[in-house]
């Protein structure tokens, strides 16, 4: 996947899958809303997309059951039928499974995945989540995936609904995460789902690993994407298009459509 500048990906929130509190029985309901979504961005002229498993609340910390990989990987070959077999797809596995996000990048040939807590630890709603980049990254190598297709990981620095463990100036968790955790990209948001994305910690790691392609994860919307693209190389996002704004919504096809025409401006 080449991250040329803008690079917008847009987020597939699935609904809950099967094992989860609010998994409704009818895995076709989440199969036409996910192709459905990655239709809208396909067309509208997205880079990109990342798929979640956004309903499966409350997440596991880690490790998730094979119910919701395997739900994720057919929902994936629905996406991948719709799309087409070039335009990359990513995993984020919630809250924290990157050896999950692997291993349907190597079935569902992934572009990329991204992974909440890749280095350090963070105090979360699921408890302390501890980055694994040791093993993931070694993962990625055991998987024998071929150079010109070896999925990006994107990195969270300070991920949203978490708090670090201990005092962390956001540009040595930065530099952390890209040299000594080898993450491809970072990413950067606010402190919560559809919250904004704080332009000065969006600056202090830019100018921390200016080498970094960074993103924007959260909260931004056609109000905010010029100047959070004059800092960063794109952004990943969801909520502000979906219709009416509800996050349980469709991804509205026009705000889509307005929102490539305005990066491209």
């Amino acid at each position: 996947m080449k991250l040329a500048r803008p690079c917008l990906i847009g987020v597939v929130h699935l609904p809950p899958l099967p094992g989860s509190p609010g998994w409704a029985g009818d895995m076709g309901t989440v199969i036409e809303r996910a192709t459905a979504d990655a239709r809208t961005y396909a067309e509208a002229g997205f880079a990109g997309l990342v798929i979640e498993n956004f309903g499966d609340v409350p997440f596991f910390r880690e490790v998730v059951p094979p119910e919701t990989v395997a739900a994720m990987a057919r929902a994936a070959v629905a996406v991948r039928d719709v799309v087409g077999d070039s335009f990359p797809i990513g995993f984020n596995v919630l809250r924290n499974d990157a050896g999950a996000a692997l291993g349907l990048c190597a079935a569902c040939d992934g572009a990329f995945l991204r992974v909440n807590v890749h280095t350090g630890a963070m105090v979360t709603d699921q408890g302390v989540i501890e980055g694994r980049a040791a093993e993931t990254v070694r993962k990625r190598e055991a998987l024998r995936f071929p150079v010109e297709s070896r999925p990006l990981l994107f990195a969270d620095v300070l991920v949203k609904h978490a708090s670090p463990l201990a005092p962390a100036e956001v540009s040595q968790v930065a530099r952390d995460a890209f040299f000594r955790g080898k993450a491809d990209a970072l990413v950067v948001t606010g402190p919560g789902t559809g919250e904004a994305t704080p332009l000065a910690r969006l600056r202090a790691v830019r100018e921390a690993v200016p080498e970094a392609p960074l993103f924007a994860g959260s909260g931004v919307t056609a109000a905010t994407l010029v100047e959070t693209l004059a800092i960063a190389d794109g952004v990943i996002v969801g909520s502000s298009l979906k219709r009416d704004g509800g996050i349980d919504q469709p991804v509205d096809p026009e705000r889509a459509r307005k929102f490539v025409a305005l990066a491209q401006r």
